[in-house]
């Protein structure tokens, strides 16, 4: 299947933001013309974030100012996964205690749920996403609601966010809070848990998604949980290095630099008594190490290396960097 282009295989994209679309306030060379060229291939096309402080109308509507085609409705966040998440456990009109945001709220009113704010109007469960505004009060308040034995649902547990003046505490670390309080976990509806992806494919009417993403533990390790085709692309945070050892569970069906990729034919990699072949490139493993026939500058050569060193370590339960050995043709 070398001959088509790696998008024409699939019904929709189901695209990550920061590091696939944008990095910082500017869209990444190429990935605004790739996102307007799927409606001409018959591609349907969703947003998935867990920014779960900014409602999909806002994330609408900073992609429509970058010049990306961005419906309202084809943002799927991790608010509205973990909504959909709690109305298919609770009766409507059920009362769910919000630890988050407004737009958070909002998204549980659209589903029919009641928001609360306090453990005094008896809410049944609690809701649980990032706003900047949250303070030890409103973790207590969720405290003192999973304790008495609440359902408990986090919109996503990133441990950081990235923000103007650096790396900053993100939605995980005040679940972890709770949870240190409760001895409890809560179910997670975001990235890298299977709901948000879910919720993004039946809202496209999608059978064949391809999730694009740059960061394996959140992105792909999500897309690959949630049973779709997954592709790394190389404008964020995961690099060549770090998708070559990844772990079993994260590593991606499909490796791109950026996203005009999409549009060109995907190389098939063959192999043949454990020489991996894709182009030019092959690679096979010895004693532990990866030899490399092609040029480091090659994306052919690490999918060849990556294909044959995921073959020999196929259940990794952690990163493993092999030694790479370049050879020349």
């Amino acid at each position: 299947m070398a001959d088509v282009t790696l998008i024409s295989r699939f019904d929709a994209l189901l695209a990550d933001l920061d590091g696939v679309v944008y990095a910082g306030p500017a869209a990444i060379p190429g990935a605004i013309e790739s996102l307007q060229q799927l409606a001409g291939v018959g591609v349907g096309l969703g947003y998935v974030t867990n920014n779960a402080s900014r409602s999909p109308a806002q994330v609408a509507a900073h992609l429509r100012d970058l010049g990306a085609p961005a419906a309202d409705e084809q943002v799927v966040s991790s608010s509205q996964a973990a909504a959909d998440l709690l109305a298919s456990l609770l009766p409507a009109g059920a009362k769910v205690l919000v630890t988050g945001s407004a737009a958070l709220a909002h998204e549980l009113e659209l589903v029919n749920l009641v928001p609360v704010s306090s453990q005094d109007e008896d809410p049944v469960a609690v809701v649980q996403g990032f706003d900047p505004g949250l303070g030890w009060k409103d973790l207590a308040e969720a405290t003192y609601v999973v304790n008495a034995g609440a359902l408990w649902v986090a919109t996503n547990t990133d441990m950081s966010i990235p923000q103007a003046r650096g790396i900053a505490p993100g939605n995980g670390t005040l679940v972890a809070a709770v949870a240190a309080a409760t001895g409890q976990k809560p179910r997670v509806a975001g990235k890298p848990e299977a709901p948000l992806f879910h919720s993004a494919a039946k809202r496209l009417g999608a059978e064949r998604p391809l999730v694009v993403g740059d960061r394996l533990d959140t992105d792909i390790l999500g897309g690959n949980n949630a049973g779709f085709a997954t592709v790394a692309v190389l404008t964020g945070v995961d690099t060549r290095e770090t998708i070559l050892a990844a772990r079993a569970v994260e590593r991606p069906t499909y490796i791109i630099g950026s996203l005009p990729e999409l549009f060109q034919p995907y190389p098939d990699v063959t192999h043949d008594d454990g020489t991996y072949t894709c182009g030019a490139a092959s690679a096979r493993v010895a004693n532990g190490a990866v030899g490399v026939i092609g040029s480091p500058d090659s994306l052919d050569a690490w999918r060849a290396a990556c294909a044959a060193w995921w073959a020999a370590t196929p259940d990794a339960a952690s990163a493993q960097a092999p030694q790479l050995a370049w050879l020349n043709h």
